[in-house]
């Protein structure tokens, strides 16, 4: 789905951009440019999500094994993304409302927007992420995504503005969600084990199983799963039949 853009609601310069954000020492405001260092991912949200009554969002706390700690999400849409932001090897790093984009359309009003989350990779590349369903996009979002934009391409941060998920993958990225936990990996000899045994393709169930009670065992699977330290076809629905592989060995 494309985007229209609101006349007037883009910056009339590039370097227009200021950026605010929150830490433990308070709020601090600065020229984009000046600010491409700060560490956002290990700020503090720059806004709260509301909470009343038939509201038809539904915010909450997310608990991310990569940052160890909750992020925030105001839909289930939202959660999905945070989800699958920390179910990415790469990210290490990953807040929400991370912080506010300002600047001055053509006209000279005063625009702002918070983006959803900003991730950080471990090559040190930066990626700001807004979260809405495609289909309810109006001019006034459209013109602001588009601002974010061309702020995060002027300081060489990726940026994306995400829909609906595969719904199969969704699901089992959901399930493996429930092993994220570092204390399903804790038995390091299971996990040597496991991994040396789907060193080639092999069935989910009957392949663990040849380690012990599945009960026991497949926590551990599903959470090397989840690390990506064992890769399956998440496209389909995972079943006993899944076909489990070291990711080593691809």
């Amino acid at each position: 789905m494309e985007m229209g853009v609101e006349e007037g609601a883009t910056p009339s310069r590039v370097d227009g951009f200021e950026v605010g954000w929150r830490d433990d020492q308070g709020e601090h405001r600065l020229p984009l440019a000046d600010a491409v260092s700060v560490r956002f991912e290990a700020g503090r949200p720059v806004r709260s999500f509301p909470s009343y009554r038939r509201q038809r969002h539904f915010p909450g706390l997310y608990w991310s094994s990569t940052t160890g700690g909750h992020v925030g999400f105001e839909s289930w849409l939202e959660r999905d993304h945070a989800m699958l932001l920390d179910f990415t090897p790469q990210v290490t790093g990953l807040l929400s409302q991370p912080l506010w984009l300002f600047w001055e359309d053509e006209r000279g009003k005063r625009v702002s927007h918070a983006p959803d989350y900003f991730a950080r990779f471990e090559d040190g590349r930066g990626l700001v992420v807004d979260c809405r369903p495609l289909d309810r996009i109006d001019a006034r979002s459209a013109a602001k995504f588009a601002a974010a934009q061309t702020a995060c391409e002027a300081v060489g941060w990726g940026y994306r503005v995400v829909g609906e998920v595969d719904q199969a993958r969704m699901a089992n990225v959901r399930w493996l969600a429930g092993y994220r936990h570092p204390r399903h990996g804790a038995d390091g000899g299971l996990v040597t084990r496991l991994l040396a045994l789907f060193s080639v393709p092999s069935p989910l169930v009957a392949q663990a199983s040849l380690l012990g009670d599945p009960i026991a065992v497949l926590p551990v699977v599903f959470h090397l799963l989840w690390l990506g330290r064992l890769t399956a076809d998440l496209s389909r629905p995972l079943s006993d039949a899944t076909l489990v592989l070291r990711s080593e060995a691809l």
